[in-house]
Protein backbone atom coordinates (compact mmCIF):
# COMPACT_ATOMS: atom_id res chain seq x y z
CA UNK A 1 0.00 0.00 0.00
CA UNK A 2 2.11 3.47 -1.25
CA UNK A 3 2.05 6.28 1.01
CA UNK A 4 2.34 8.49 -1.90
CA UNK A 5 3.41 11.91 -0.02
CA UNK A 6 5.75 11.89 2.70
CA UNK A 7 3.88 12.01 5.94
CA UNK A 8 0.42 11.47 3.52
CA UNK A 9 -2.24 9.59 3.34
CA UNK A 10 -1.84 5.49 2.58
CA UNK A 11 -3.55 4.77 -0.69
CA UNK A 12 -5.25 1.26 -2.00
CA UNK A 13 -5.60 1.87 -5.29
CA UNK A 14 -7.57 2.78 -8.35
CA UNK A 15 -11.37 1.72 -8.80
CA UNK A 16 -12.21 2.53 -12.41
CA UNK A 17 -16.18 2.73 -12.63
CA UNK A 18 -17.63 0.39 -15.36
CA UNK A 19 -19.77 1.38 -17.93
CA UNK A 20 -22.68 -0.54 -15.90
CA UNK A 21 -21.70 1.25 -12.67
CA UNK A 22 -19.75 -1.06 -10.91
CA UNK A 23 -17.03 -0.36 -8.84
CA UNK A 24 -14.27 -3.09 -7.49
CA UNK A 25 -13.10 -2.35 -4.04
CA UNK A 26 -9.79 -3.40 -3.36
CA UNK A 27 -9.36 -6.48 -1.82
CA UNK A 28 -6.87 -4.95 1.03
CA UNK A 29 -9.52 -2.50 1.84
CA UNK A 30 -12.11 -4.66 2.02
CA UNK A 31 -10.58 -7.16 4.52
CA UNK A 32 -9.15 -3.98 6.51
CA UNK A 33 -12.47 -2.48 6.72
CA UNK A 34 -14.19 -5.97 7.26
CA UNK A 35 -16.49 -5.54 5.11
CA UNK A 36 -17.27 -9.01 4.52
CA UNK A 37 -19.48 -8.90 7.97
CA UNK A 38 -22.79 -7.55 6.15
CA UNK A 39 -24.09 -7.89 2.69
CA UNK A 40 -24.72 -4.03 2.27
CA UNK A 41 -22.20 -1.03 2.39
CA UNK A 42 -23.51 2.60 2.98
CA UNK A 43 -21.91 5.63 0.91
CA UNK A 44 -21.75 8.69 2.22
CA UNK A 45 -20.82 12.13 -0.05
CA UNK A 46 -17.16 12.82 -0.17
CA UNK A 47 -16.33 16.06 0.62
CA UNK A 48 -15.81 19.22 -1.91
CA UNK A 49 -12.59 18.97 -1.97
CA UNK A 50 -11.95 15.10 -2.58
CA UNK A 51 -15.44 14.64 -4.04
CA UNK A 52 -16.45 10.86 -4.70
CA UNK A 53 -17.74 9.05 -1.83
CA UNK A 54 -17.30 7.26 1.70
CA UNK A 55 -18.00 3.38 1.74
CA UNK A 56 -19.05 2.09 5.64
CA UNK A 57 -21.13 -0.42 6.91
CA UNK A 58 -23.64 -0.63 10.07
CA UNK A 59 -21.12 -1.75 12.12
CA UNK A 60 -18.54 0.50 12.00
CA UNK A 61 -20.77 3.61 11.73
CA UNK A 62 -23.45 2.20 14.51
CA UNK A 63 -20.68 2.99 17.43
CA UNK A 64 -19.35 6.36 16.74
CA UNK A 65 -20.81 10.06 16.03
CA UNK A 66 -22.38 9.06 13.28
CA UNK A 67 -24.98 6.85 14.53
CA UNK A 68 -27.19 9.77 14.63
CA UNK A 69 -28.07 8.76 10.85
CA UNK A 70 -29.50 5.66 12.37
CA UNK A 71 -31.67 7.22 14.77
CA UNK A 72 -33.08 9.62 12.49
CA UNK A 73 -33.26 7.94 9.25
CA UNK A 74 -34.01 4.14 10.39
CA UNK A 75 -34.99 3.42 7.02
CA UNK A 76 -31.05 3.54 6.09
CA UNK A 77 -30.05 1.04 8.63
CA UNK A 78 -33.44 -1.25 7.54
CA UNK A 79 -32.90 -1.10 4.57
CA UNK A 80 -35.86 0.02 3.54
CA UNK A 81 -35.32 2.37 1.54
CA UNK A 82 -34.57 1.72 -2.41
CA UNK A 83 -31.29 0.92 -2.80
CA UNK A 84 -29.26 3.78 -4.27
CA UNK A 85 -31.63 6.58 -3.21
CA UNK A 86 -29.74 9.02 -1.38
CA UNK A 87 -30.72 10.96 1.78
CA UNK A 88 -29.13 14.17 3.42
CA UNK A 89 -28.31 14.28 6.22
CA UNK A 90 -25.97 17.06 7.96
CA UNK A 91 -25.03 18.38 4.84
CA UNK A 92 -24.07 14.92 3.23
CA UNK A 93 -25.71 12.51 0.90
CA UNK A 94 -25.81 8.84 2.30
CA UNK A 95 -27.34 5.56 0.58
CA UNK A 96 -26.91 2.16 0.58
CA UNK A 97 -26.40 -0.52 -1.62
CA UNK A 98 -25.64 -4.33 -2.01
CA UNK A 99 -21.87 -5.47 -1.47
CA UNK A 100 -20.85 -8.96 -3.70
CA UNK A 101 -18.76 -10.97 -1.95
CA UNK A 102 -15.80 -10.50 -4.44
CA UNK A 103 -16.01 -6.91 -3.30
CA UNK A 104 -18.09 -5.32 -6.33
CA UNK A 105 -21.01 -2.63 -5.61
CA UNK A 106 -23.11 -1.58 -8.28
CA UNK A 107 -24.25 2.21 -8.31
CA UNK A 108 -27.04 3.26 -10.00
CA UNK A 109 -27.22 6.46 -12.42
CA UNK A 110 -28.85 8.26 -9.81
CA UNK A 111 -26.55 7.64 -7.03
CA UNK A 112 -23.44 8.62 -9.21
CA UNK A 113 -25.57 11.34 -10.43
CA UNK A 114 -25.75 12.65 -6.54
CA UNK A 115 -21.98 12.14 -6.28
CA UNK A 116 -20.94 13.94 -9.25
CA UNK A 117 -19.45 10.40 -10.51
CA UNK A 118 -19.67 8.63 -14.22
CA UNK A 119 -18.56 5.43 -15.71
CA UNK A 120 -14.96 6.04 -16.35
CA UNK A 121 -13.81 7.68 -13.53
CA UNK A 122 -11.25 6.61 -11.63
CA UNK A 123 -11.40 7.06 -8.29
CA UNK A 124 -8.56 6.58 -5.44
CA UNK A 125 -8.73 4.34 -2.56
CA UNK A 126 -7.53 5.95 0.28
CA UNK A 127 -7.14 5.05 3.52
CA UNK A 128 -9.83 7.11 6.07
CA UNK A 129 -10.79 6.75 9.61
CA UNK A 130 -11.48 3.32 11.84
CA UNK A 131 -15.02 4.46 10.48
CA UNK A 132 -15.41 5.11 6.53
CA UNK A 133 -12.58 4.92 3.49
CA UNK A 134 -12.99 7.35 0.38
CA UNK A 135 -13.42 6.59 -3.02
CA UNK A 136 -11.96 10.07 -3.93
CA UNK A 137 -12.48 11.73 -7.67
CA UNK A 138 -10.52 14.89 -7.76
CA UNK A 139 -7.93 16.99 -5.35
CA UNK A 140 -4.82 17.10 -4.75
CA UNK A 141 -4.46 13.67 -3.67
CA UNK A 142 -5.68 12.73 -7.45
CA UNK A 143 -3.10 14.79 -8.67
CA UNK A 144 -0.25 13.63 -6.12
CA UNK A 145 -1.27 10.08 -7.02
CA UNK A 146 -0.78 11.01 -10.88
CA UNK A 147 2.45 12.31 -10.66
CA UNK A 148 3.40 9.34 -8.03
CA UNK A 149 6.04 7.90 -9.55
CA UNK A 150 5.67 4.37 -8.41
CA UNK A 151 3.05 1.72 -9.00
CA UNK A 152 -0.75 2.00 -8.21
CA UNK A 153 -3.08 -1.14 -8.58
CA UNK A 154 -5.85 -0.18 -10.33
CA UNK A 155 -8.97 -2.42 -10.09
CA UNK A 156 -11.43 -3.06 -12.64
CA UNK A 157 -14.58 -4.72 -12.48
Amino acid sequence: MPQIAKGGKFIFGWSIISSEGCVKIPEMTFNEYNLSIEQNVILISGSKISGGFCVSNYSLMKSSIMNGLFLEYPEIREYSIREGNCIKFKGRLYCWVKLQSDGIIKLTDYTMESFNIKPGNKLLSIRGSNIAFVLAAKGPLIEAANNYKGSIDEFIC
